[in-house]
């Protein structure tokens, strides 16, 4: 699996420390972690939890990133920011039992973590656990596990209703204001590490064109 990380300006500084982290965790179990930036608060492309949303769908829809791990101060920003797009089932999660719960029952492709508020003494613990009841095993199972059907059902519902409901991404790219989508995807590596593992060429076209 493909995870992509997505830091945005208010907690650019913790993206070195969030990135080993993840790495820590996913690589032993043969995931690929790509880090979006941003890396510092310095960096010239600085990202908006709105451009979270817009950078985690082109990256979701066109299976460049197959998982998500973004966040913001609270996480709840870049969880309604990444929730607006077609594509993106994206979770707040604050600690373990979160990750495992949406992980089993919710089956996303996105986290947003709050990476300010509380966010302290022992974060990179908590990182690491979360991190580990994400991906260390596969998603959809249940929880209760008697309740698996029902919930997998629901997850199948849930992905209808969002097809109903959002338009398509190559539309809603070109009809936001063409400043916000390009300084979604202005980031320094964005370019080698999307064109490199974009599989939808429509998406890929439009993305080329914005920017």
């Amino acid at each position: 699996m493909k995870i992509a990380l997505i830091n945005e300006n208010s907690q650019a500084a913790k993206n070195a420390q969030i990135e080993a982290v993840l790495k820590k965790v996913a690589e032993p179990l043969g995931h690929q972690v790509m880090n979006y930036g941003m890396y510092s608060p310095e960096d010239p492309a600085q990202l908006t939890y709105v451009q979270i949303g817009i950078l985690a769908a082109v990256l979701l829809n066109s299976k460049a990133a197959d998982y998500v791990v973004t966040g913001c101060g609270t996480g709840e920003g870049a969880m309604l920011a990444c929730n607006a797009f077609p594509g993106v089932l994206c979770g707040h999660i604050v600690d373990p039992s979160d990750a495992y719960l949406f992980a089993q029952i919710n089956d996303g492709n996105a986290i947003a973590l709050p990476f300010a508020k509380g966010f302290g003494w022992g974060a990179e613990l908590n990182l690491e656990y979360i991190f580990e009841k994400l991906f260390s095993c596969e998603g959809g199972q249940g929880y209760p596990r008697e309740r698996a059907v029902p919930e997998q059902r629901n997850k199948k519902i849930l992905d209808q209703v969002k097809q109903v409901t959002c338009r398509k991404l190559t539309d809603i790219l070109r009809e936001l204001p063409a400043e916000l989508v390009q300084g979604a995807l202005a980031g320094e590596r964005f370019r080698t590490l999307f064109f490199e593992n974009c599989k939808d060429p429509e998406i890929a076209e439009t993305v080329n064109g914005l920017l």
